[in-house]
């Protein structure tokens, strides 16, 4: 079975950080970090990754107009994506689907459990 990769975009290099390591340590997943949206965009293409964590609440480019950019361009539009974020609204989450993402995780988010709630929203 080949090793899942997962692009994480996300300004916050701590919760960055937290996230990447619960996923390589409780499923060994290789995660890549990007801090902006912008240098997100300009590596998806050449990492391939199996799916994407985006954060909503982003400076500059915030997650949706990220997301809106990969489902423009033929190469990421099928990568599955998570939205990372404090906006736990149910219109939020209504908005977030009528997007097409796989699903939502909030933030704060339970470490421990962070890495079963991916794998459950991507059927890994």
């Amino acid at each position: 079975m080949t090793t899942k990769s997962i692009l994480l975009i996300d300004d916050e290099p701590n919760i960055a950080e937290v996230i990447a390591v619960c996923l390589e340590s409780f499923k060994g997943w290789k995660v890549q970090i990007a801090n902006s949206g912008k240098t997100g965009l300009s590596i998806v293409e050449t990492l391939k990754p199996d799916a994407i964590l985006l954060d909503v609440m982003m400076p500059i480019m915030d997650g949706i107009t990220v997301y809106q950019n990969l489902q423009k361009n033929p190469v990421t539009q099928n990568i599955p994506v998570i939205f990372l974020t404090a906006k736990v609204q149910v219109s939020d989450r209504e908005k977030f689907a009528q997007l097409g993402v796989v699903g939502t995780i909030a933030k704060p988010f339970e470490p421990l459990k962070i890495s079963d709630q991916i794998a459950e929203l991507l059927n890994w």
